[in-house]
């Protein structure tokens, strides 16, 4: 006799298992299955952000940061640092225990809110039933009253630059390196490939980034990017722009790459090289040929605004489906899954979804660039403030960077906020609850910020837009 579940979650990523203990929240019985292992060959929940993205990529960001400013920075603050070593081992040791910690609290989680957590494969069959098959291979099929596809993204590989796992690798190879590669290419000036060639570069590697578009952050505000490529560069990141791979081959302990320019064909020679152009979501024998779930020509689970797909009572969220594949976004996804399945009222405001780059300077924005704002045809205004005026950025030694504002013309409601300095991912939250209240730029004008606060600079950011900024000549 099969078990029966109210929620069956495939996946058990940001997306998953948020999904999953949120429908438990609700009173639901819920399982949720993952077959994540990490490389020791133990499964481990959390998918690719908690094991082998976002959570280790940012303790190396950290680590590597700080070890940069010790020996870069602390000088000026009349610290002396003389001979500052990184231990790699050390480093990486710290990264794995982080990410053990976590992934463990999942599985405590799962625990305190009744949710069954399965290690092995989903797959979902016709008429809502899942099979599960665990590391023992004992098939056991599931029926659920509904089931949440949150099975994620994998790297993208390209056919001229195959992993290997030792010289050519992808973002999770590149996490895991146990020296510092004297050379370092990476293909991809994305999110992924700029803050892994910020973490080498910092530690000594000498890092050259190609990327295939000839606009560098193409997603981003023009100014922004701007912006961010002078930073980047002048940190020593050798990024080139309109530089299409067209070849990698490992050639004893080197790796040459060819690639082409505007000016012909280029060749490269590195240590190691990092393929980071991307992921695509991960469907691998997920279906069964009677499970009615359509993907679209690039592998996405179809679905509505709402996250239902064209099979009754079958969602999908997370990396699986349209949208920016982040983190947060599953989650949010997972709450609203959850929620319209306990008949609750739910959506996600797609339009005030925050991106962070966390490089140095971070790098974060909200809601539509001035470009897109421009060719929308509606009238706007802009207003900006930079850090190098702001005295707390100033007592920190990290005045790079800047606040941007975009704000409609006619009703002064705030449009998107584009921000590139120290703590950037923090300082974007306040805006994204400005605008997910459809805040004005006099909101933002007329709230107190905390003197002498980073927050400031969003504060005179505001007022810029109206020509009335208090530390900074106007326009």
């Amino acid at each position: 006799m099969s078990r029966s579940f109210d929620v069956v979650v495939i996946g058990a990523g940001p997306a998953g298992y948020i999904a999953a203990i949120r429908a438990s929240q609700h009173g639901m019985t819920v399982a949720c299955i993952d077959e994540w292992q990490n490389r020791d060959g133990k499964n481990a929940f959390g998918g690719t952000c908690l094991n082998a993205g976002c959570i280790p990529s940012k303790a190396l960001l950290e680590s590597s940061e700080l070890y940069h400013r010790a020996g870069h920075e602390f000088g000026k603050h009349g610290i002396s640092a003389n001979e500052v070593s990184m231990d790699i081992a050390k480093m990486q040791k710290r990264k794995a225990s982080i990410v053990r910690q976590l992934t463990g609290g999942i599985a405590g989680l799962f625990k305190a809110a009744k949710v069954e957590g399965l290690t092995g494969h989903g797959k979902l069959l016709g008429g809502r039933k899942v099979e599960f098959t665990p590391s023992d291979g004992k098939v056991e099929v599931l029926d659920a009253r509904y089931v949440i596809l949150a099975t994620g993204s994998t790297p993208i590989e390209l056919k001229i630059a195959k992993f290997d796992g030792d010289r050519i690798v992808d973002s999770w190879g590149a996490l895991d390196f146990d020296a510092v590669p004297e050379t370092l290419g990476v293909v991809g000036a994305g999110v992924i490939g700029l803050e892994l060639g910020s973490v080498w570069n910092r530690l000594g590697s000498k890092v050259v980034i190609l990327e295939a578009m000839d606009d560098f952050l193409f997603m981003a505000d023009r100014q922004l990017a701007k912006e961010a490529h002078k930073h980047l560069k002048g940190q020593g990141l050798d990024i080139r722009l309109g530089a299409a791979v067209t070849a990698a081959k490992v050639s004893g302990k080197k790796v040459k790459v060819d690639y082409k320019d505007k000016d012909g064909e280029q060749a490269l020679e590195v240590d190691k090289l990092v393929v980071a152009v991307g992921r695509r979501p991960f469907t691998e024998g997920l279906f069964a040929d009677d499970a009615g779930v359509q993907t679209d020509e690039r592998g996405f689970i179809v679905v509505d605004e709402e996250c239902r797909t064209g099979v009754k009572n079958v969602f999908a969220i997370g990396d699986c489906v349209r949208g920016p594949m982040l983190a947060h976004k599953g989650s949010e996804e997972g709450v609203m899954a959850a929620d319209l399945i306990a008949g609750e009222v739910a959506e996600v405001n797609y339009g005030v979804i925050p991106s962070v780059i966390y490089t140095s300077p971070e790098i974060a924005w909200v809601g539509k660039t001035e470009e897109e704002v421009k060719a929308s045809g509606t009238a706007y205004k802009t207003g900006s403030f930079p850090f190098a005026a702001s005295g707390r950025a100033k007592a920190m030694e990290q005045t790079d960077g800047m606040v941007k504002i975009v704000s409609a013309q006619d009703d002064d409601e705030i449009l998107g906020v584009h921000i590139i300095g120290p703590m950037a991912g923090e300082l974007i939250s306040e805006m994204v609850l400005a605008m997910e209240f459809q805040a004005s730029t006099e909101d933002i004008q007329r709230t107190v910020h905390a003197h002498p606060s980073l927050a400031e600079a969003i504060h005179e950011a505001a007022l810029a837009v109206d020509n009335r900024a208090l530390n900074y000549p106007n326009k």
